[in-house]
């Protein structure tokens, strides 16, 4: 029912234009900040998610693997990482912000909030995680107050085009 009126509700349309905006506008600060300032090294972070990582009641690592993750592949890679984070937060915030490829754009926000959490940075990381699943479950309706009022039915229509009967036929 919940979902029904998430997906469906124009209502619920103008309600998730409104949490859409807030997230857009927090990624894309975040994002422009570290792109402008030109000094953004991901490195330290890193290197204290490595120092720190986070633990369990009885004081074992938790996320053994992500750990893992970011000694032997992340920190070595830095340079990548250094491009990566800023562009991709200013890219999600400008998605969500214009409602263009608007679940994507939330889609690729919570795989950094889960980045950010699994290294142990709580912040505001549990709040965005909330809004991004409601976001991500509206799907289409998320992004109908925006860009994705015609963007998505364009997308539609060309992947209908390459599904068609008479091409199916003819790579058969």
């Amino acid at each position: 029912m919940f979902n029904k009126f998430l997906r469906e509700n124009k209502i619920a349309s103008y309600i998730l234009t409104v949490l859409r905006l807030y997230l857009g506008y927090s990624w894309f600060t975040a994002g422009l900040g570290k792109l402008t300032s030109g000094g953004f090294d991901a490195s330290g972070f890193l290197k204290g998610a490595i120092a720190n990582p986070v633990k369990g009641p009885d004081g074992a690592i938790v996320f053994g693997w992500y750990v893992d993750f970011l000694k032997h592949f992340a920190l070595p890679n830095v340079d990548l990482f250094n491009v990566i984070v800023p562009v991709g937060e200013t890219l999600i915030g400008l998605g969500l912000i214009l409602g263009c490829l608007t679940t994507t754009a939330m889609f690729f926000g919570l795989v950094m909030n889960f980045s950010f959490f699994l290294a142990g940075t709580v912040s505001h990381n549990p709040r965005d995680i909330f809004l991004g699943f409601i976001i991500l479950t509206a799907g289409y309706n998320a992004g109908r107050i925006g860009l994705d009022r015609w963007v998505v039915p364009f997308f539609r229509k060309i992947g209908n085009k390459n599904t068609s009967p008479e091409k199916t036929k003819a790579t058969v």
